[in-house]
């Protein structure tokens, strides 16, 4: 083969190389990491820019008890003073040793990138004694996806307890602790908001997003989206979504999951009306087509707790407020699997929301829920963003007043601005 002079070597270099950079400069540029799926910082040691005194807000609480008596509790927070829902919010832990008379807070804090919005704790001990410390995740305000994530410590007693890594089990929003089903099963009712004519809702207007867009930030799952239910049978290790129920309509789903003593599954739904109800005889897969359980305005579009007791009763907390606002926190016991209920424990008159609870061994209840979680609300009203606890047995429930020895109400866990 004749070799090219050397200048026109030169010059075919020139051309490759300048071939080679024009290509370089035309390809994709990298992908931009998905916001929402970015794992969060789990701070341990949170800094005085978490204290309570930088915050306007706080409430959505949970619960949970050690085999020790250790209390923890958990709820979302931010610098707002309308309330907790904002797209730079964050999860807050705290803990007690003393059965709830003293706090400690910020044992941890879970806090997302930047634009991603933390919310709705969850807390659960499961049958092997470890604690899941779960939250949600969403690009912007609500992105139409959402996620729940989790940390898991294997020593819920220890005051400072060693957690997992943060690991996301799914897409959209679980709220209420998972079930266990009398064959092992772990069920868990994680939300896609399906009837929420809101979403998605970036809600950062004025916000200089770049490289991103809104548009990046937005999804829409399809027929995913419903009042969902996932099963784990191999204790956490993997999760796999078998069920759902669409009751119309939801907004907000917040569904919780009993087995009776059939061994059928009821489901609860939170809707704009009351509480919807369906049924599943086969282990969650299919269920019931939605029916009104309890249409009342004191119980329209607002969460509620139900849970299976060791003496078999169901409890559920609620509002039971005489008008249509969020008031009178109350617990009511059923005998007869949700056919009727007793008792109605006033557990807090004023101003209050989304009750949680958990039962300890000796039959001891402890809720939770938020009372005023605004410090000034969109109609100037102060407010003084508090986290409260009762502590009470089945017997204050069905006497409708505190019998007991121990019970205390309105227990201060954690609070913004005193009262007035």
């Amino acid at each position: 083969m004749k070799t090219p002079p050397s200048g026109e070597s030169t010059g075919l270099l020139a051309i490759l190389t300048a071939l080679l950079m024009l290509w370089g400069h035309c390809e994709a540029a990298p992908a931009l990491p998905d916001l929402g799926l970015q794992p969060p910082k789990v701070i341990t040691s949170p800094g005085p820019e978490f204290a309570k005194s930088t915050r306007g807000a706080q409430g959505v609480p949970a619960i949970e008890r050690a085999a020790s008596g250790r209390l923890w509790a958990a709820w979302y927070t931010g610098t707002s003073p309308r309330g907790v829902e904002s797209p730079f919010s964050y999860v807050v832990l705290a803990t007690s040793g003393d059965d709830g008379r003293t706090w400690i807070e910020l044992k941890a804090v879970i806090q997302a990138a930047r634009f991603v919005h933390t919310y709705d704790p969850c807390l659960w001990i499961d049958p092997a004694g470890r604690m899941w410390f779960f939250w949600a995740q969403s690009a912007g305000l609500q992105d139409g996806r959402m996620g729940v994530w989790a940390i898991v410590t294997k020593n819920p007693d220890a005051e400072n307890p060693t957690w997992s890594e943060p690991r996301r089990i799914a897409n959209g929003i679980m709220l209420n602790r998972p079930t266990v089903l009398k064959n092992g099963d772990w069920l868990f009712p994680i939300g896609l908001w399906r009837d929420n004519t809101g979403l998605p809702n970036i809600n950062l207007d004025g916000h200089d997003l770049s490289p991103y867009t809104k548009k990046m930030l937005e999804h829409d799952l399809g027929d995913e989206r419903g009042s969902n239910v996932y099963r784990s049978r191999d204790q956490g290790k993997t999760f796999e979504r078998i069920g759902q129920v669409r009751i119309y309509p939801t907004r907000v789903d917040e569904h919780m999951i009993v087995e009776r003593r059939d061994s059928s599954l009821w489901m609860l739904v939170r809707t704009t009306w009351g509480i919807g109800g369906s049924s599943s005889t086969d282990g969650g897969h299919t269920w019931s087509l939605g029916t009104k359980y309890m249409e009342a305005k004191n119980v329209a579009n607002r969460r509620f707790f139900i849970r299976r007791l060791q003496s078999g009763a169901l409890l559920m907390v609620r509002n039971n407020g005489p008008t249509n606002t969020r008031s009178h926190i109350s617990a009511f016991l059923s005998d007869d699997d949700g056919v009727s209920w007793q008792g109605g424990l006033l557990l807090d008159d004023r101003e209050s929301s989304y009750p949680d609870g958990v039962e300890a061994r000796d039959g001891t209840i402890y809720a939770i829920y938020d009372h005023q979680r605004y410090t000034l609300n969109r109609q100037e009203k102060k407010g003084v963003g508090g986290v409260m606890m009762a502590k009470f047995r089945e017997e204050d429930i069905r006497a409708g007043k505190l019998v007991t020895d121990g019970a205390r109400l309105r227990v201060v866990i954690s609070q913004l601005r005193p009262d007035e």
